[in-house]
């Protein structure tokens, strides 16, 4: 096994993942009974393609994502940090720094920086100024237009040459009770994809599965070439 790996094969990685019944849930199109990640198979096999530095995801219920994006760059055998946004505003599960970091070593996953800052209080910080090209943003916050659009825009100027944005819950229009039924209210990102939609110098791709996954890729005044075998590039 080479150096960096982890010992303990993804299958078996997988079944203990779905021991927790929250991470079959919130729209990936998980599976228990084949232990199929459904669109996580996507995050995983983005992470071992691109083999990005850095991913930046934003909002997630139980980790599902930053956790397979982060197991696909062990399995890279290559240093990758996951830089993961989340208040905390569905419930409290991320706001203990030490119970976080237990959760996430449960699943044998390290370099997993969770913060506990929306994106509007994060791009305030000396973190965002110094963070970097991203490989892989995926938006799964605050799901309006508004914000979808405002995640999106605080790091598109940070996504490497290769990289890509993935939004999650992109293809509905509904009514969400996440922050309880008091603060109920309409999920909107679909406009933002459609506005996106109608940008000239950027690719986008919808995949009508769960809640809706649309992936964007940003394209360069000067093509560029694609990596052929052989050639090294991390973004």
């Amino acid at each position: 096994m080479r150096e960096g790996a982890d010992a303990t094969d993804l299958t078996s990685w997988i079944a203990r993942l779905f021991e927790q019944p929250s991470l079959l849930s919130m729209g990936h199109n998980q599976r228990l009974d084949d232990l199929n990640l459904g669109l996580g198979w996507l995050y995983y096999a983005l992470g071992r393609i691109v083999r990005p530095r850095r991913a930046v995801v934003i909002g997630s219920y139980r980790g599902f994502v930053p956790m397979v994006l982060r197991r696909a760059f062990r399995d890279n055998g290559e240093e990758g940090e996951v830089v993961f946004l989340d208040p905390s505003l569905a419930d409290g599960f991320w706001t203990d720094p030490a119970a976080t970091r237990s959760y996430f070593d449960g699943f044998g996953l390290d370099n997993v920086t969770h913060v506990l800052q929306t994106t509007q209080e994060f791009v305030t910080t000396e973190e965002y100024r110094g963070l970097g090209e991203i490989g892989v943003l995926f938006v799964d916050g605050y799901h309006t237009e508004d914000q979808a659009r405002f995640d999106y825009r605080a790091f598109e100027g940070r996504l490497a040459r290769f990289g890509l944005a993935l939004f999650h819950d992109s293809m509905v229009l509904r009514r969400s009770t996440i922050y309880g039924a008091d603060r109920a209210y309409q999920m909107t990102v679909k406009h933002f994809i459609d506005e996106l939609r109608a940008d000239t110098g950027v690719q986008v791709l919808d995949l009508p599965f769960g809640t809706g996954l649309t992936l964007v890729r940003k394209l360069g005044s000067v093509p560029c070439e694609p990596l052929l075998e052989g050639r090294q590039e991390r973004p």
